[in-house]
């Protein structure tokens, strides 16, 4: 299963806004059109907030962020909060990640923000929790206020502006999804390397 298809399993289902896709206007590519509910692009964005904490840490050359685009004249997305419709996956790539990351690879981007997040988690006192979701056995719940914590505020902030989400629905679907997101993308009980993730994408 690719990360397309685990992100559109997030928004499969109807009447909760935490999996109801964004609109999609008729300018909207192919792919955008099925929509992405807004804790699939939670989620990106989580990955993409980690992946950049990762490198950072790391001795790598510290990644200059793309300028954030300026809506496009004409496209479906552009909105006052960035509430339209997310585009396709490669779009998501190059804007959610790649314009955080200065276009690194998004192989990279999947490890560095899996191993990033992890480290979040094992840093803040709930290590075990996310090594169950790696792992290959059940997935350890969380509770919103353990998941606040782990997470912190900034974090948190940052996900409600890219998704339009309240700070208690964002809570709740992080809480819900994302045991099950990570565990889809460690289907090997192991944070992929770049060459795993990039088969992921």
């Amino acid at each position: 299963m690719g990360l397309l298809d685990i992100l559109n399993s997030i928004g499969s289902a109807a009447g909760d806004p935490r999996k109801r896709p964004a609109p999609a206007g008729p300018a909207t590519g192919q792919a955008g059109s099925q929509g992405m509910s807004p804790m699939a692009k939670a989620m990106l964005a989580l990955l993409a907030i980690y992946a950049q904490k990762h490198m950072q840490r790391a001795d790598a050359p510290t990644p200059r962020p793309a300028p954030q685009p300026a809506p496009r004249p004409g496209s479906a997305g552009a909105g006052p909060a960035d509430g339209g419709g997310p585009g396709n996956l490669g779009d998501l790539l190059r804007g959610t990640l790649g314009g955080v990351l200065g276009g690194a690879a998004a192989g990279t981007v999947l490890n560095g923000g899996l191993g990033g997040l992890l480290k979040q988690f094992q840093e803040n006192g709930q290590g075990d929790v996310a090594h169950s979701w790696i792992g290959t056995g059940p997935n350890k719940t969380i509770s919103d206020g353990d998941l606040a914590s782990a997470l912190g505020g900034d974090t948190l902030n940052t996900l409600s502006q890219q998704t339009g989400m309240g700070r208690d629905d964002l809570l709740e679907g992080l809480r819900q999804y994302l045991p099950r997101f990570v565990d889809q993308l460690t289907p090997d009980g192991h944070v992929p390397n770049e060459d795993e993730a990039q088969r992921l994408l």
